[in-house]
């Protein structure tokens, strides 16, 4: 059976190139980085390479990365660190309802500890417009969290413009480009950004790293105790071999960016069309598809199709196209039985029904176009099985 895989922005396997460059790091030059002897100082040589290189393609400073264990440590490092920092000053958080869970569930547990947050109305599409953005942000505020790229409807933020309305309210900005990077130019000097978050298993690296950058000058206080590591923002013993690795995906995801957005355009928007062409009542969810190389202002990242199909529930076709091979995901979250519709969908206006029908396809560089014709051709007998089992669908459609 073919197998094919479409959920990329779940994880991406590890590139050779980066497992290449971790191997002798778990051999060779194993030792502590913070330790004095030779063994130790082999591993900081590493540690401080891989530092300059992530920094130089985020056009930060070396000092103002701090690495940790993916992007949920990193947006719980930046929200929760800059508003502890700032809360004798300043008590009110502002982010989208589309934000990542590692966000959300850092506002809450900011909330309970009294916090004020307030939530920023999204479109349709999922866009925080500046008008928007300036109706909730006030001198209170302290920190501004939203994320530069959606990661279940591809939607990207106009961050700069954003960064300027919190700005003038003496607000720290932070954003969520765990989805952009690679997909998308990512630079913190042209985001204006106080802090960003990074994960290395969105980009071919290895899970269990990512980094946050903390512009200089920025307070946090660190969420962990045990250690000066990380210039005391992150205690614990780096992941020497995984720093490595996101180094090297970040080195490789900025050589092919503008390829890959290329490429994975022309097969998103194909698949895309032909499923709207395809099969009665499909959704298209976010923006719309633009043709061409990347825009200055792009509005969604290339490789995200989230599709809704009325009449047949997202858990269901999920399980249809794993019997055939095929991997993709729902933005639906199952807790104790009980399937949930996406917090994002229902942000930006659907129904619940409608949002438990939807399907993210997200592409990536083994993505192939027979792999995309291949789904095509499987999914709608997919949908028309599962509606045909349906009555509220042959109800409705009377």
């Amino acid at each position: 059976m073919k197998q094919i895989y479409l959920d990329n922005n779940a994880t991406t396997q590890v590139a050779s190139d980066v497992l290449e460059a971790m191997i002798p790091y778990f051999s060779d030059y194993f030792g502590n980085a913070s330790s004095v002897h030779a063994f130790g100082r082999d591993a900081k040589v590493g540690l401080e390479n891989a530092r300059e290189t992530c920094a130089e393609i985020l056009d930060a400073e070396p000092s103002e990365i701090v690495f940790c264990s993916g992007g949920t440590e990193a947006d719980n490092l930046c929200l929760k660190g800059a508003a502890h920092a700032l809360k004798a000053k300043r008590n009110r958080i502002v982010i989208s309802p589309t934000e990542h869970s590692a966000i959300l569930q850092s506002a809450e547990q900011l909330e309970r500890e009294g916090f004020e947050v307030r939530f920023v109305e999204v479109s349709p599409i999922g866009i925080v417009t500046t008008e928007a953005l300036a109706k909730v942000v006030n001198e209170n505020t302290a920190v501004v969290s939203i994320m530069q790229a959606n990661n279940e409807i591809g939607t990207v933020q106009n961050i700069a413009e954003l960064v300027e309305v919190a700005h003038d309210k003496g607000a720290l900005f932070h954003t969520d480009a765990v989805q952009a990077f690679g997909k998308i130019p990512v630079s913190v000097e042209s985001l204006g950004v106080d802090m960003l978050s990074l994960s290395a298993h969105k980009i071919y690296g290895p899970k269990g790293t990512g980094l946050a950058f903390v512009r200089s000058g920025v307070k946090i206080e660190s969420l962990v105790q045990g250690g000066s590591h990380e210039k005391s923002r992150r205690p614990g013993t780096e992941n020497v071999p995984g720093i490595i690795g996101l180094a090297k995906a970040m080195e490789s995801s900025v050589a092919l960016v503008q390829s890959e957005y290329t490429r994975l355009n022309e097969l998103s928007s194909t698949f895309a069309k032909n499923m709207l062409e395809r099969i009665a009542d499909v959704t298209l969810n976010g923006p719309e598809f633009t043709e061409g190389a990347i825009p200055s202002l792009p509005i969604r990242t290339p490789q995200t199709v989230n599709l809704s199909f009325a009449g047949a529930e997202g858990e269901a076709i999920i399980l249809s196209l794993d019997l055939e091979g095929i991997a993709v995901s729902s933005g639906s979250a199952c807790s104790s039985g009980a399937v949930d519709p996406s917090a994002v969908l229902l942000a930006i206006g659907q129904t619940p029904e409608l949002a438990k029908s939807s399907i993210r396809f997200s592409l990536g560089r083994h993505t192939t176009a027979d792999d995309i014709n291949h789904v095509s051709e499987v999914l709608p007998k997919i949908i028309e099985r599962l509606r045909s089992m349906s009555p509220a669908y042959a109800k409705a459609r009377r």
